[in-house]
């Protein structure tokens, strides 16, 4: 990735809490927002899910998501300002050994959720990052893998 666009992509995760996390079941996709975490290297992102969502059953049977992240704020000027990244990855469950030092991460950023991400009920994935879609300016786009 290049430096410059690498430098935009963190600023965009770092200035944002949530994204619009796409799953699939059978063909059809399903969206959901989620409060994420990104890791420096960009390479992983987090979420957290209740073992209860759709979105966790859906996890169950195909990995494959796509997380948009994007700095919109409903004005005029989100054409030619906005900036958005899609984020398109596999996305597992964090194994019990690696779990202290992700939420540590997640935390870092989430604090208010400590309780939620806590829980027995809780599960808490790992989006391992394929490739980014920058857009920004209405209609600059760019294909970047990490």
């Amino acid at each position: 990735m290049t430096d410059d666009i690498y430098n935009k992509v963190a600023e965009l995760f770092q200035t944002q809490n949530l994204g619009v996390l796409a799953t699939n079941l059978d063909g059809h996709p399903y969206t959901t927002l989620v409060a994420f975490a990104e890791e420096k290297n960009l390479k992983h992102l987090l979420f957290a899910t209740s073992r209860a969502t759709r979105k966790f059953a859906n996890l169950g049977q195909d990995k494959s998501v796509s997380l948009l992240i994007d700095n919109r704020q409903n004005k005029a000027d989100d054409f030619h300002e906005a900036m958005a990244v899609t984020v398109r990855g596999e996305a597992t469950e964090i194994s019990v050994n690696d779990k202290p030092q992700k939420l540590t991460i997640y935390l870092a950023k989430h604090p208010s959720l400590r309780n939620f991400v806590r829980s027995p009920n809780c599960a808490l994935f790992s989006i391992t990052v394929d490739c980014f879609i920058i857009v920004d300016h209405f209609q600059n786009v760019v294909e970047l893998r990490p």
